[in-house]
């Protein structure tokens, strides 16, 4: 029971809500770029008949062993390179990119350059700060774009939306994040909080606030005679 509510709260993170929706409970292979703080074992606990394969410049970053049991393949690639030869073309169903893109000054390129490894009527989401985060005030765990040393470039859903919809994909849901369970449970993540680090986290604050955006999106067929199954 545990387990079974553990679940349905994680399904309401749109980085999970997105693939339920996109496949229910049924098999699937994902592509998680930026695969550390334990989001292969994480994934496999909401989705158990998911193939997880991970991409990032260092697997063990915040893994262990059961990250690794969990993964089919952890691909350690820098993106900024755009050598993905490693990973099959038309291997995936599902390639989830959050919090990542923001970090890389081509990220447009690296788009780009990933969707070929999506399969016929696969899936996309991307999840990162938008414009509206640099406006926000600086707090501690990063609240405002800046607070994060590693931010290098400021994308927008019309930007990504355009180059997307330019290398075959329809773009069925756009906007800002709103989780409503975060912003309900916010008094008790914020107490949690203070317990566990003395310190209110900024990104307590990102879904009311409205510090990130997301884009969700199907790859069309390879044939322009058809249709996109959504």
């Amino acid at each position: 029971m545990i387990d079974f509510i553990k679940r349905q709260v994680s399904l309401l993170n749109y980085k999970f809500s997105f693939i339920k929706k996109s496949f229910g409970t049924n098999p699937f292979k994902l592509l998680d770029i930026g695969a550390g703080n334990h989001s292969a074992s994480k994934t496999k606990f909401i989705f158990p008949h998911c193939k997880y394969f991970g991409v990032d410049l260092d697997k063990n970053y915040n893994n262990d062993q059961k990250d690794f049991d969990a993964a089919e393949i952890f691909y350690e690639l820098n993106l900024t390179d755009l050598n993905y030869a490693a990973i099959p073309d038309k291997g995936f169903d599902f390639i989830r990119m959050t919090h990542v893109i923001e970090h890389l000054h081509n990220g447009e390129e690296v788009l780009i350059h990933l969707l070929p490894k999506l399969k016929e009527y696969g899936f996309m989401y991307l999840e990162y700060p938008g414009l509206k985060s640099t406006k926000l005030p600086s707090m501690y765990g990063s609240l405002n774009f800046y607070d994060d040393p590693s931010h290098v470039r400021i994308y927008s859903i019309a930007e990504l939306n355009e180059i997307l919809e330019q290398h075959g994909c329809k773009v069925l849901k756009s906007g800002i994040r709103r989780n409503t369970w975060n912003i309900i449970a916010m008094p008790a993540r914020i107490i949690a909080s203070l317990i566990s680090t003395g310190k209110i986290q900024g990104n307590i604050f990102w879904d009311i606030l409205g510090f990130a955006e997301y884009i969700y999106v199907q790859k069309k067929s390879d044939d322009p005679h058809e249709s996109s199954l959504v």
